[in-house]
């Protein structure tokens, strides 16, 4: 392969470098596009063809199936690591030792307290508040609590800031959830574990002790571990932008938190919910919504099925199904709408349309599955996704603002009119 891209317009050539990634992923480096030719750009809405960084941290395949966080299969990253080995791993660079992984335990225990006032701005909200917008405020406002600018040159500041989100965020999101069930606000228990935690501060009745399922917290940890980082995605790519200005770890996290919210990217799995609730509503014909599905005329859209990313199966899936089954076995719960989306996923996996078109049911149909019989409601589900987004969000930020990239700033094709003269009002 040569190391130069030529592109030739109007009869002038010009040539650009060829960079080769780790995995043999090539790309053209044309940051000198603009000023070479005196102002030519590329177009790519959605930036689907545009790298916007180089980045160590995640590599996604989706042709093949493939994630990674930092060289290690996300196979093995569940089967063998718990949620906080991972958020280490993503942000630091390296699996931390014995010795690593307890002081960081530590140390964000020594953070979990949020500040009283936070509780003042929390009361403020309507019941009817949806708990992402509440998540996204709540993040903003630790700012205000926390006002320095962290030294990106200090390590120790650094690491301080990230321990702090890392014990805060858990407490914000229980508080929503609590918020929205109308229970008293709870601190949590520093003798639990990470995930254990998050568990009893959502779920413990006031008027009585939390016992903890570990079906359940192995399901929580692996669904936090699966979605902990997904490289340039919509929210991440957005922390990156916001934090290119120099803009703080805190107030680019609650911009990501806000990306993460639309229904295309980290609503999905409530899409799903939403989905089965009008098939139930319908009469719970499943063959009767796989046939609409199938059919080019009909709107009918099966969430949860397919992936735009990866182009043959979502790797998470395979890995969050079983953990599905043994949540859904264990608790026995008599659910319509689990017993829906258990025939859905069960047709798609032997229907032919599905499977030639690779079809099958993604990470968002089966956490969606786990999360309600969790007892999780449904406009919580993205703040689920956001607590294991966290650590994946931290380290783009971090990555970012240690390689002191430049502020992001895309361009435009400008398709509007040209100069015109202004007319006075009467002339109009």
């Amino acid at each position: 392969m040569s190391d130069k891209a030529t592109l030739e317009i109007n009869g002038e050539k010009y040539e650009f470098p060829i960079l080769v990634g780790s995995e043999k992923e090539v790309a053209i480096d044309i940051k000198s596009l603009r000023s070479a030719t005196g102002g030519v750009i590329t177009l790519d809405p959605g930036y689907k063809n545009t790298g916007s960084c180089e980045s160590a941290i995640t590599f996604l395949d989706g042709e093949n199936g493939v994630l990674r966080y930092r060289g290690y299969s996300i196979e093995e990253l569940a089967e063998k690591a718990d949620f906080l080995e991972v958020a280490y791993l993503l942000i630091f660079g390296e699996l931390p030792t014995k010795e690593q992984l307890d002081k960081f335990d530590k140390d964000i225990k020594s953070h979990s307290v949020v500040d009283d006032d936070i509780k003042k701005i929390l009361d403020a909200f309507p019941k009817s508040a949806h708990p992402m917008g509440v998540l996204s405020s709540l993040t903003s406002a630790l700012t205000a609590f926390y006002p320095t600018s962290v030294d990106v040159t200090s390590e120790e500041q650094m690491y301080n800031s990230i321990v702090r989100i890392l014990a805060k965020f858990p407490v914000l999101v229980a508080w929503t959830l609590r918020k929205k069930h109308g229970l008293p606000l709870d601190y949590g228990d520093n003798k639990l574990s990470y995930v254990e935690n998050i568990l009893k501060m959502m779920f413990k009745s006031p008027s009585s002790d939390y016992e903890q399922n570990p079906i359940l917290v192995n399901a929580l940890d692996k669904l936090l571990i699966l979605h902990a980082d997904h490289e340039q995605n919509c929210s991440t790519s957005t922390v990156r932008i916001a934090g290119s200005s120099h803009a703080g770890l805190f107030v680019s996290l609650a911009s990501g938190i806000s990306a993460l919210w639309g229904p295309l990217h980290g609503g999905a799995n409530q899409a799903v919910l939403e989905m089965l609730e009008a098939i139930k509503a319908d009469g719970g014909d499943t063959k009767k919504y796989m046939a609409k599905a199938k059919d080019k005329n009909d709107p009918f859209r099966l969430m949860g099925f397919g992936h735009r990313v990866y182009k043959n199966f979502d790797p998470r899936a395979k890995i969050i199904k079983a953990a599905a089954d043994e949540v859904l076995n264990d608790l026995g719960i008599d659910d319509p709408i689990l017993d829906i989306a258990k025939g859905l996923a069960k047709e798609a996996l032997e229907d032919p349309y599905f499977i030639d078109r690779k079809l099958y049911p993604n990470v968002d149909f089966y956490s969606g599955i786990i999360y309600r019989a969790m007892g999780i409601p449904v406009e919580m589900f993205t703040v689920m996704f956001a607590l294991g987004r966290l650590p994946g969000w931290i380290a783009q930020w971090r990555e970012m603002r240690l390689r002191n990239e430049p502020i992001g700033r895309p361009r435009q094709l400008y398709i509007g009119e040209t100069l015109r003269e202004f007319k006075t009002i009467e002339k109009r």
